[in-house]
């Protein structure tokens, strides 16, 4: 990967975030699901839960890095067992899509003291996403808090979103765990196909924008 010898100057954004998103475009707004599958490990052997799932991603303001400029929404995802009333899985982060390279990179942040960076390619008409972070890498790599480390080690995740023709997008999310006494890894798997239930808002910048056209 080259870089150029300018690491300071940073690039003209375009105010307009949605404009801007690439293939992320199509994952902008709030969508819901009734229909969520979890293959997880217990001290018995895998157990299969369903889940309902809320998730909100919504456009932020350009973001950069020197030269390397960012398109972004920022995400909530919150999730319940078809079976309990306490959230079974709450996550935080950022979608990020690199104009200039077709980088397309996932954050990830769980209250249960993990976070990860995943990272894929693709081009702004791309019906298909597919991202990747390993343990031990520090560019697109996975933290864990100690116990996890201990007990519940994830060694990779992937997730792979596919665009429906029908405005619904699907994903399947796979992480490789290396649970504590056990000599074979376990594969950790999500899947869900989600429907759009509201319209994103404006990244900041047009909404203040709007606000003093309206003023004017």
């Amino acid at each position: 990967m080259s870089f150029p010898t300018d690491i300071f100057t940073e690039q003209n954004a375009d105010p307009d975030t949605l404009a801007n998103l690439g293939p992320l475009r199509r994952l902008a707004g709030i969508w819901e699901s009734h229909a969520g599958v979890d293959i997880n490990p217990k001290e018995n052997g895998p157990e299969r839960r369903e889940f309902s799932e809320r998730i909100e991603l919504q456009p932020i303001d350009a973001q950069a890095n020197g030269p390397q400029l960012f398109y972004g929404l920022r995400y909530h995802t919150h999730i319940l067992a078809s079976d309990e009333d306490a959230t079974f899985h709450d996550q935080t982060g950022y979608w990020l899509w690199e104009p200039a390279t077709g980088l397309v990179l996932q954050t990830l942040s769980i209250p249960r003291g993990q976070v990860a960076i995943a990272a894929g390619h693709a081009k702004a008409d791309d019906t298909q996403l597919v991202l990747t972070a390993q343990r031990g890498q520090t560019e697109y790599g996975i933290c864990s808090t100690a116990f996890l480390e201990y007990a519940f080690r994830t060694d990779s995740y992937r997730i792979v979103v596919v665009f429906n023709p029908d405005g619904s997008w699907s994903y399947v999310l796979e992480t490789v765990l290396m649970v504590r006494g056990r000599a074979e890894p376990f594969l950790h798997r999500d899947r869900n196909t989600l429907v759009k239930v509201a319209a994103p808002t404006p990244n900041p910048l047009m909404l203040r924008r709007a606000a003093a056209r309206t003023t004017a």
